[in-house]
């Protein structure tokens, strides 16, 4: 065991300051940095726990949106009626993730920050740029059948796993943090996390120790919502392609629509120019083409181009 020292913080500016500290890392439910503490991949010298902060509510914003703490458990979140009345895509996603026990534990905030499930990242001794940079992505020629077939690049075909981070895609959420200074800032869900690239160990756009303090849903709008999610199996298992959606009509004709891809890119693939496509001229195949543009497989990831294409169409005629 690698020995590290704790701390339970006391205030979200507090948490920050403790969290910029070299070897220092937060620490909520636990349900993914305690796995990889196990593994040794995660060797944080210091831990800040954060679950006692005040973040556990969920609010009404002036704007008629609302404001869901960083501390809000999966599982509460899920089951708000707010949440299952207005932003039913945002509940189904939840409810499709990890099991009832996790759902309970996991966070708001720790749920956008968990980290990939690829195989090789999971395996100490393999080379993995994400784990150890400049070691090489051994998912390229190796099992890859559920990494990325949009996003990627030569350095990392590492997916996003969460469920819940397709669901704020499409609904235009906000990430709102504060930093070791006391100064607070809000990121666009969109511009949240980072795509590989040269430095795939970056995954997100937080500066150290910035810390989520809530997510930021806007005004409820109209139409349809739905989550579909294709997995090997029924519950506990991670996407191979999931779709939210939001659509409306009027007059038999769609007027809106917004959806996003999970399971296939390293963040929630979304693409503005798909959703003007079918708005266009209705025809999801040409939305489809839009959404999938570049979209590349590495041999065992092949299959999700397709899948992708046809768990859109059934998730967009459901909607």
């Amino acid at each position: 065991m690698i020995p590290f020292s704790y701390e339970r913080a006391t205030d979200p500016a507090a948490a920050a300051r403790a969290a910029a500290q070299p070897g220092a890392r937060l620490i909520a439910g636990g349900t993914n940095l305690l796995d990889l503490m196990k593994l040794q991949i995660e060797k944080p010298l210091h831990l800040v726990d954060i679950s006692r902060l005040p973040l556990q509510h969920i609010e009404a914003t002036p704007e008629g949106g609302l404001r869901i703490g960083a501390m809000v458990r999966n599982s509460d979140l899920a089951a708000d009626l707010r949440i299952r009345r207005d932003y039913a895509v945002l509940s189904r996603a939840l409810l499709a993730g990890a099991s009832g026990q996790l759902r309970n534990m996991a966070t708001t905030g720790g749920n956008l920050l968990q980290r990939t499930r690829c195989n090789y990242f999971y395996t100490p001794g393999l080379p993995c740029n994400k784990r150890e940079p400049g070691t090489g992505c051994a998912a390229m020629q190796g099992v890859n059948r559920m990494n990325a077939v949009l996003g990627g690049s030569d350095q990392c075909i590492a997916v996003h796993p969460s469920d819940m981070a397709v669901a704020m895609r499409v609904l235009d959420a906000q990430v709102e943090t504060v930093n070791a200074a006391g100064q607070r800032r809000v990121i666009p869900i969109a511009d949240f996390h980072r795509l590989p690239g040269n430095t795939p160990q970056q995954e997100h756009n937080l500066a150290a120790g910035e810390l989520i303090t809530a997510v930021v849903l806007p005004p409820p709008v109209k139409g349809v919502q739905v989550y579909r999610k294709v997995r090997d199996r029924a519950s506990y298992a991670f996407a191979l392609v999931s779709v939210a959606a939001l659509v409306e009509r009027q007059d038999g004709r769609i007027v809106s629509a917004r959806f996003a891809l999970g399971g296939v890119a390293p963040k929630p693939w979304r693409v503005t120019a798909a959703e003007q496509a079918l708005l266009a001229d209705g025809a999801i195949d040409h939305a489809a083409d839009v959404l999938l543009a570049g979209a590349r497989g590495h041999g065992g990831n092949d299959f999700k181009i397709d899948l992708a294409r046809r768990t859109l169409r059934a998730t967009l005629v459901q909607a």
